[in-house]
């Protein structure tokens, strides 16, 4: 039997402990099962997300719609009136929130007609324009007394113009009559319940304000009301 010589048995040994290389095809595989493993785990996040904000999205939309059916007039409540005058049209915001007795009235008012032929009866310049009935005890002596001494009045006094309001004191029977300011007035809040202001129309205003009136504060040529409409947007 031959001898291996101790040098060749060396470098077979070196052969068998030396690593083996790694093929390209094998790094392909391995690559492409760690693409795999990725894509599925992103795949999954984002059906999870999506499914879990759908479900945030239909929480909402039921809790929304048992507000409404809970409380269905809240949102059938008119926030603005548009006025029809025989000098042309008023847009008016009515204020539910700061107001809230005297815009349902007011509404009432309107759905029953009551503004109809309505006659713009008191005209003071700086001051108001006045619709509804004034005719009693005391009226037209109340009415002089507030022209003449808002006529005086320093216009630099700030309170806003185009608000419109019904008289505090009404008497017995005369329904719901309406005061547009023309000007800005200094004790407004102690005449006059304020549940709206004009947004559109204020040339209109203007224009009832230069007509021609007798002594007493009243319109020459009738102006009046034709029309009231009740409206969620303008």
């Amino acid at each position: 039997m031959a001898r291996i010589k101790p040098q060749a048995l060396l470098q077979q040994t070196k052969k068998k402990k030396g690593p083996s290389r790694v093929s390209v095809p094998t790094i392909l595989l391995y690559a492409l099962l760690l693409f795999v493993m990725l894509f599925f785990l992103f795949a999954t996040y984002r059906h999870w997300s999506r499914r879990s904000l759908v479900h945030l999205q239909d929480t909402v939309s039921v809790e929304e719609g048992h507000s409404v059916l809970a409380d269905p007039k809240k949102s059938a409540i008119p926030r603005y009136a548009v006025i029809q005058t025989t000098k042309g049209s008023l847009s008016v915001e009515l204020f539910k929130e700061g107001s809230p007795e005297v815009v349902d009235e007011f509404i009432e008012s309107c759905k029953k007609g009551h503004f109809k032929g309505m006659q713009f009866n008191r005209v003071i310049k700086n001051f108001v324009i006045q619709g509804g009935d004034v005719e009693r005890s005391g009226a037209t002596e109340d009415w002089t007394a507030r022209g003449k001494h808002y006529s005086q009045l320093d216009t630099s006094l700030k309170h806003e113009a185009f608000m419109l309001g019904t008289s505090k004191t009404r008497h017995d029977g005369g329904g719901f009559d309406l005061i547009i300011t023309t000007a800005p007035i200094p004790d407004l809040n102690q005449k006059i319940n304020i549940f709206g202001r004009v947004v559109k129309g204020e040339d209109i205003v203007q224009e009832i304000e230069e007509v021609d009136t007798d002594e007493l504060y009243r319109p020459k040529t009738r102006i009046e009301i034709t029309e009231v409409n009740l409206k969620q947007n303008i």
